[in-house]
């Protein structure tokens, strides 16, 4: 076997995933190189169920243990591809994700400063198409590297390919087709800052910054989240439970004719409106509720958290508690972000 894995029977996942809840792997493979993949898929312990593969366990909920082993990948390499105007820098899935984007903003590149010191590996960025702050990934998105256990091969899926939507990907509507083994990135030298979102600008000018740079941008975006989202490492969350749901242009209409202050954004296009599930959740009045040791943050009401014993089931339980009470007011669908592992939602 490669040097380059490590394979655990019975592996706890407790501090696999920033829940912190109590979940086991009944296998769990650890590779350094993502080259020995079809070693191990090609085990009894991993062929006979299409596997987990867990990054930094920052967008799961364990609801149950995993019904198949768990693949982690832990490759840490970092090269630039091609270096113009516009960088091409490959990093592998096991990558650090706020780690990265602190790398290429020391190294002078932009266009991930938004998108600073959210949890979990590189490698889970493109399923999700993580966005924060007014960007998505996927704008800086040059390629995908995926291996397919199907068929053995690997593909390089272009930005067009992967098939990017609000926090959506063809990674993530076909799960168990692809593993995600590294993402390419074109980041800019010349920077295009956004500054219009979520009080970026006016943290910034608290800042005394009258000409921010990008690397500005990052450290203005790490004070507002620590400010408003609980550090995992100290109260288990997995960030924003909730999508932001997507309406059509007249429900979103009737709904801010009756409540005017409610937050309404652009949509996916001219005919729908993108609502703050945030708002509906707040409104609903679920902000700092608690259940036993499942809870929602007192700063933030799209966050679920762990107190400290809470159980996956039990935060799922509640957060279909509040789904439904956000449909009986106001007849909108919310939707949670993470995937949810052992149960359905």
């Amino acid at each position: 076997m490669s040097e380059a894995v490590r394979i655990l029977r019975d592996a706890p996942l407790d501090h696999r995933n920033t829940f912190g809840v109590a979940a086991r792997a009944s296998w769990l493979a650890e590779l350094g190189d993502a080259r020995a993949l079809p070693e191990i898929l090609a085990r009894a312990e991993f062929r006979e169920r299409t596997p987990l593969v867990l990054g930094g366990g920052s967008n799961l909920l364990f609801a149950g243990d995993p019904p198949a082993p768990v693949l982690a990948l832990t490759g840490q390499d970092v090269r630039v591809l091609h270096d113009d105007a516009v960088a091409i820098v490959r990093a592998d899935a096991g990558v650090q994700w706020h780690g990265f984007v602190m790398h290429t903003l020391d190294q002078g590149l932009a266009g991930l400063e938004n998108l600073a010191l959210i949890p979990g590996t590189v490698g889970a960025a493109p399923i999700q198409n993580i966005g924060a702050y007014g960007v998505e990934v996927r704008e800086f998105i040059h390629a995908v590297e995926a291996f397919e256990p199907a068929t053995g091969q690997v593909h390089r899926l272009d930005a067009a390919a992967c098939a990017f939507a609000y926090r959506d990907s063809v990674f993530k509507h076909a799960p168990d087709r692809y593993i995600v083994t590294a993402v390419e990135f074109a980041l800019p030298r010349a920077p295009s800052l956004k500054l219009d979102y979520a009080g970026i600008g006016d943290e910034i000018v608290a800042m005394g910054i009258a000409a921010p740079t990008p690397r500005d941008v990052a450290d203005a975006v790490i004070a507002i989240r620590r400010r408003k989202l609980p550090d995992p490492a100290v109260l288990g969350n997995a960030g924003s439970f909730f999508k932001n749901p997507i309406v059509p242009l007249a429900q979103a209409e009737a709904l801010q004719a009756q409540y005017p202050a409610m937050p309404v954004f652009r949509g996916n296009d001219a005919a729908t409106r993108k609502l703050s599930a945030a708002w509906f959740i707040d409104a609903c009045g679920w902000k700092g509720h608690r259940d036993g040791d499942a809870g929602v943050a007192a700063t933030h009401a799209l966050v679920l958290v762990n107190h400290g014993h809470a159980s996956g089931q039990q935060l799922l339980d509640l957060a279909r508690r509040i789904a439904d009470s956000v449909r009986t007011r106001f007849n909108v669908e919310i939707e949670p972000e993470p995937r949810v592992i052992g149960a359905t939602w």
